[in-house]
């Protein structure tokens, strides 16, 4: 039987769920990471790992290390899993296209993802509601409650003309704005590199609609709550749980409909907690950190890309439990952790007692994690280990063993 692989950028937990759905299904896997300390590199489920350039030291290597393993008879497909991926599969179609199926969104379209003032256009274009949005520099009401946030994703030269037309770098994240308080305009652009933007700050929980389409055509969906993210105002998840939602679908359709969306995509919403409306935060157009919630469920995302990939038939899980969560454990501490530390704008910090009760709650009823596995133990020990030795040592990325030269490991790949 012929083999067939399928290639995995090893760089977070979404990884390793790819890795387990594929392998356990006979498919070749083939991690790869600029870090040759990445977890997923010891999972049982990995057949070959491949440390490659870091995209954010060379972006037009990582982008040639791929495309030499795309180009073996036996590569499939590539997941992409951050958005350094998406955008080097994205921008060099062209390239890819020959050797692997594009199942991701054209340059354009992301061009409009990545751009939150061009996406809450289409946002609105789609009848779904988007939060109040100003350039930083058009504000003059500091009075409400209100956040600031990178207008682009990511910076390239697309957007911002002085970076180099290979380069990619990730601007920021969101900040809590307090009331009555005047931001320094000229901090914050300089730290983004860009002019971000204000938005109205929108209470309530966080949900998202995961999904997979092919050409403008909605193949499987799932729907996420969000239980607890990094900070205790909410970010990156670390605890979420199935949810359905029909409006929640219809929202998060609507905004992928509108445009004409191709791959996976996580359409993240505030369901404010005044109207019940969900609220446009953002669209993530490539697998969602909390991929392993999904196929808890069987909804195998993962799977189902491959199979597309290969130009087969998807008989997607229409029916699905409801409330199964999942856990990034180190996620967990630092949620904790972000109780005690940080004092933020706009949201109050729960108690620290009550919330360690429902960290261990949740854990003790949904024993679902997305590293530690009984099976597969190994992924969750280096990510410990990782964490650890991070924390102990002085000395920057250490625990990468950065002092090894990725560019010199390409030259290892096989034909």
């Amino acid at each position: 039987m012929e083999e067939r692989s399928a290639v995995v950028p090893a760089v977070a937990p979404s990884s390793l769920s790819c890795l387990r759905s594929l392998s356990s299904r006979g498919i070749r896997t083939i991690a790869v990471s600029e870090h040759e300390t990445a977890p997923e590199f010891y999972s049982r489920y990995c057949d070959e790992n491949y440390v490659i350039p870091d995209p954010a030291v060379d972006f037009l290597g990582y982008k040639d290390a791929l495309l030499t393993l795309a180009k073996r008879a036996d590569v499939r497909t590539i997941t992409p899993i951050r958005e350094e991926d998406v955008w080097a599969l994205s921008k060099y179609r062209s390239e890819f296209a020959p050797h692997v199926t594009p199942l991701w969104p054209s340059v354009e379209t992301l061009r409009s993802v990545y751009d939150r003032v061009r996406l809450t256009e289409v946002t609105e274009a789609a009848g779904v509601s988007v939060p109040e949005t100003q350039p930083l520099d058009e504000v003059d009401d500091w009075n409400r409650e209100q956040i600031v946030k990178p207008r682009y994703a990511i910076l390239t030269a697309d957007y911002v003309s002085a970076l180099d037309s290979a380069e990619i770098v990730h601007p920021g994240s969101v900040r809590f704005l307090e009331p009555g308080r005047k931001p320094d305009r000229e901090s914050l652009s300089e730290e983004m590199g860009h002019v971000p933007i204000v938005q109205e700050y929108v209470p309530g929980s966080e949900y998202a609609l995961w999904a997979l389409y092919d050409d403008g055509d909605v193949v499987s969906t799932c729907h996420k709550r969000q239980l607890r993210g990094y900070s205790y105002a909410g970010n990156t998840s670390v605890a979420r749980q199935t949810a359905d939602v029909p409006e929640l679908e219809e929202a998060g359709r609507a905004v992928l409909d509108t445009l004409d969306w191709h791959g996976p995509a996580s359409v993240q919403f505030k369901r404010n907690a005044e109207t019940g409306e969900f609220v446009l935060l953002e669209v993530n157009p490539r697998f969602w950190v909390s991929l392993e919630c999904a196929r808890q469920v069987g909804v195998d995302f993962a799977f189902h890309y491959w199979k597309l990939a290969c130009d087969e038939s998807v008989r997607p899980q229409l029916d699905y439990e409801t409330g199964v969560a999942t856990h990034l454990l180190r996620g967990e501490l630092l949620y904790l952790l972000s109780i005690v530390r940080e004092d933020i704008p706009l949201v109050e910090p729960p108690r620290l007692s009550a919330a360690a009760r429902d960290v261990a709650a949740s854990i003790y009823r949904q024993p679902h994690f997305d590293y530690f596995s009984v099976t597969d133990p190994a992924p969750f020990a280096r990510d410990v280990l990782n964490v650890a030795i991070e924390m102990t040592s002085s000395t920057p990325d250490v625990v990468h063993g950065s002092g090894r030269k990725a560019l010199d490991v390409i030259s290892n790949f096989p034909p």
